[in-house]
C-alpha cells in the first residue's frame, strides 16, 4: 500500500511540474515578489545590525545585564554601517537595493524607476523594518526587562533603540534640517555611484562605499537625531515598539516627530540631492530634467 501511495504521489508531482499553466502562475508570482522581497530582506538586515548594536550598547551599561559596557557611539556607527552594507549586498543582485523609501521615490521621480513598483517597494521596506526590529526585540527581551526595572515595563528610556529621537536641546526645525542634510549626502553619493559617466567604482564595491558613507554620516552628523535617513528604518521599528507596549509617546513625541522628521525630512533630502546632482553634474538622458 505504501509503495502504491508513493507511486501515486510521484505521479502527481510529475503532473504538477509538467503543468504549463501551474508553472507559469508560480513563476509569475515568484518573479513579481522577488524584488520586493529583496528590499524587505535588505531592510531587515539593516535593522538587525542597527537596532541590535543600539540594544547592546545601551542595555550593557547596566550591571544586571552585563559585567561591563559593550560598545560606545563608534560601535553604533559601525553597526549601522555594516547593516546597510550587508543589506545592499544581499539585495543588489535581485532588486535595485534601494532599501529606503526616500531612495525609491527619488529614483522614480528622477531616474525613471517604474511608479507602479513604488507602493510594493515601500511596503516591503517598511515591513522589513518592522520584522527586523521584532527579531531584535525577541533577542534582547530579557535585557530590556532588566534595564527597565521589571518584566513588561516599557518606557522611553529604551524606545530609542528602535526609533530615532532628537536630543533634548535640539529644536524641531534643527532636527528636520539635520535629517535633510544627512539624507541628501547619502543620496548624492548613491546617484554619483550609479552615474555611468562618472568615475564610479565597480558595482561589487558599491556596498563598501555605502558602508563608508554611513560610517561618515553617523560619525560626523548623527549625534543629534540618531541619523535615521530612512523612513523604513524609523517607522517600521517605531511601529514594533508601539505594538509591544511602549507608550504612545513614540508617536506623539515632539508633535509627531516620526512624521515630519522621520519621514518627510528624508524624502525631501533625497529629492534635493538628485535635483542638485542633475542640475549641475548629470549628463544622461534619463533624468526628469531632460524631459522638461
Amino acid at each position: 500500500m505504501s509503495q502504491a501511495h508513493s507511486q501515486m504521489s510521484t505521479a502527481h508531482l510529475r503532473e504538477t511540474s509538467n503543468d504549463p499553466s501551474r508553472q507559469s502562475t508560480l513563476h509569475r508570482y515568484r518573479e513579481m515578489l522577488r524584488e520586493p522581497f529583496a528590499e524587505f530582506l535588505g531592510v531587515a538586515i539593516l535593522i538587525i545590525f542597527g537596532a541590535g548594536v543600539n540594544c547592546q550598547v545601551l542595555l550593557s551599561s547596566v550591571s544586571g545585564v552585563s559585567s561591563s559596557p559593550k560598545g560606545d557611539y563608534l560601535a553604533v556607527s559601525f553597526g549601522w554601517a555594516v547593516g546597510l552594507c550587508l543589506g545592499v549586498w544581499v539585495s543588489s543582485g535581485i532588486s535595485p537595493a534601494h532599501i529606503n523609501p526616500a531612495v525609491t521615490l527619488a529614483m522614480a521621480t528622477w531616474r525613471g524607476f517604474p511608479w507602479k513598483k513604488v507602493p510594493g517597494f515601500i511596503f516591503a521596506q517598511t515591513l522589513g523594518g518592522f520584522i527586523g526590529a521584532a527579531i531584535i526585540y525577541a533577542n534582547y527581551f530579557h535585557a530590556i526587562d532588566i534595564f527597565e526595572g521589571g518584566a513588561g515595563i516599557r518606557t522611553m528610556k529604551t524606545a530609542g533603540v528602535f526609533g530615532a529621537y532628537a536630543i533634548d536641546y535640539l529644536t524641531d526645525v534643527s532636527a528636520f534640517f539635520s535629517e535633510v542634510l544627512g539624507t541628501a549626502i547619502l543620496v548624492l553619493v548613491i546617484v554619483a555611484l550609479t552615474d555611468k559617466k562618472s568615475t564610479a567604482p565597480p558595482p561589487a564595491l558599491f556596498p563598501l562605499v555605502i558602508f563608508l558613507v554611513i560610517l561618515g554620516i553617523s560619525s560626523s552628523l548623527g549625534m543629534q537625531t540618531g541619523f535615521s535617513l530612512n523612513p523604513a528604518r524609523d517607522f517600521g521599528p517605531r511601529l514594533l515598539s508601539a505594538a509591544v507596549g511602549y507608550p504612545r509617546t513614540v508617536f506623539s513625541f515632539r508633535h509627531q516627530y516620526w512624521l515630519h522628521t522621520g519621514i518627510v525630512a528624508p524624502l525631501l533630502g533625497a529629492q534635493l540631492a538628485v535635483a542638485l546632482y542633475d542640475v549641475f553634474l548629470y549628463k544622461q538622458g534619463d533624468s526628469l530634467l531632460s524631459q522638461v
